[in-house]
């Protein structure tokens, strides 16, 4: 129920990090990935950041315990420790129940990497509104039709 805020933050901006190998790049947005911080704030713990990768490129990223993790390859093609082979417009979804992420390319390679602390309470959708109960769906759809979703203030 907070006011909505936009953060502007173009890729070049974006603080980056490369692997040991050189044939890594990773541009972080939100959280922490590999000691480098992301500007952009949120109310939960979440990290959010594009990987870059070179074939043969290697890296092993380190997340809290306690995050559930996605990966979605954009493109290419690349390994996945514990795992297999994953393929470009696949998502592979890590349970909160290991140390980080091991990742190989097999080719040139890019990936959006999420994490964050699951939330542990209901949650309900209808079309653009994701609320935690039906009632608080019917009221925001209400808000929308009276026009009272206010008005997106740029950070």
């Amino acid at each position: 129920m907070d006011q909505p805020k936009y953060y502007p933050l173009s890729a070049e901006a974006a603080p980056q990090f490369k692997s040991e190998d050189g044939n890594v790049t990773g541009k972080v947005f939100s959280g922490e990935v590999l000691g480098v911080k992301g500007p952009i704030p949120s109310h939960t713990v979440v990290n959010a950041a594009t990987l870059e990768f070179k074939k043969a490129g290697k890296i092993s990223i380190p997340l809290p315990e306690s995050h559930n993790a996605i990966i979605y390859l954009l493109d290419g093609k690349l390994t996945v420790a514990g795992f297999g082979m994953v393929e470009g417009l696949h998502i592979v979804y890590f349970k909160n129940d290991g140390e980080g992420i091991a990742l190989e390319a097999l080719e040139d390679t890019r990936v959006l990497l999420l994490s964050g602390e699951p939330l542990n309470e209901e949650v309900v959708s209808h079309g653009p509104f994701v609320m935690n109960t039906q009632t608080q769906i019917m009221e925001a759809m209400r808000d929308y039709q009276m026009g009272k979703m206010g008005i997106l203030i740029e950070d």
